[in-house]
């Protein structure tokens, strides 16, 4: 509303300005995200209990060095994971099948917009993620090396292809068909993806294949940087760079609204 006088108003009818639009949307979608309790099994919990568990208890063989020096990378990247890929594929394939995506859609809020709000909800559940896994490493004696800019590179890159790829699948599947893909795939690839089972204790040709996967690159790159204190991990790097574009332009293409 302007002020015509003095105590006097008249409407100032339009949306908000877009920035305004895009945050509160954004702290929506976080709000939303951190009451759903399957969301918090899937981003806090299970990497919780995997990072304490494997640490503390010798189950799988990591190699020489702390146990959780080990661990740590690999439960980083099982966060972005978690939350950027199955998290987000879920919530948007059910927002879609509600018809949430629709209503939104037609809203002075353009749907990039919107997509744009839903990553900032993504990268402001991973920095949770992150403070909270890297204070639990720490209470276990993880002793971190490396460059913290090679670190957020590889999230960064991380969030982008694990996001293009739940949206791809939210925007092209069925709501329940995501939910079973989606947490099919979290667990391949907890299992197979270098996050708890070193690569190198597969037969070297699974090797070669698992070792494209964008969660064994983010994994291995956040190891080579944090337990090694490597430079920049540009192999790695490069590997998520080809998945976030590819994902994120198949996701941009074939998504499908309603």
């Amino acid at each position: 509303m302007t002020a015509t006088g003095t105590g006097t108003y008249t409407p100032k009818p339009g949306a908000a300005p877009l920035p305004r639009m895009i945050a509160a949307q954004a702290v929506l979608e976080t709000k939303m995200l951190l009451r759903n309790g399957e969301q918090l099994l899937l981003t806090v919990v299970i990497p919780t209990l995997l990072l304490v568990l494997f640490s503390t208890v010798d189950i799988v063989d990591t190699g020489a060095g702390e146990a959780v020096d080990f661990l740590t990378p690999g439960i980083l990247a099982l966060a972005v994971m978690s939350t950027a890929f199955t998290g987000q594929a879920i919530a948007t394939g059910f927002e879609r099948r509600y018809g949430v995506l629709k209503r939104l859609a037609s809203s002075p809020l353009p749907r990039w917009a919107l997509m744009t709000a839903k990553t900032l909800s993504v990268l402001v559940t991973e920095v949770l993620q992150v403070i909270l896994l890297t204070a639990i490493a720490f209470a276990l004696g993880w002793s971190p090396q490396g460059s913290p800019a090679a670190v957020v590179l590889l999230l960064v890159l991380g969030t982008a292809a694990f996001s293009g790829l739940g949206l791809l699948m939210a925007g092209t599947l069925k709501a329940e068909a995501t939910l079973a893909a989606a947490n099919l795939v979290f667990l391949l690839l907890l299992v197979g993806g270098g996050v708890i089972v070193p690569l190198d204790k597969f037969p070297s040709g699974a090797q070669d294949v698992l070792g494209l996967l964008p969660i064994s690159a983010l994994s291995d790159g956040l190891r080579d940087v944090l337990q090694h204190g490597a430079g920049m991990p540009w192999g790695d790097l490069g590997i998520l760079a080809v998945w976030a574009v590819a994902g994120l332009a198949a996701a941009g293409k074939f998504f499908r609204w309603e």
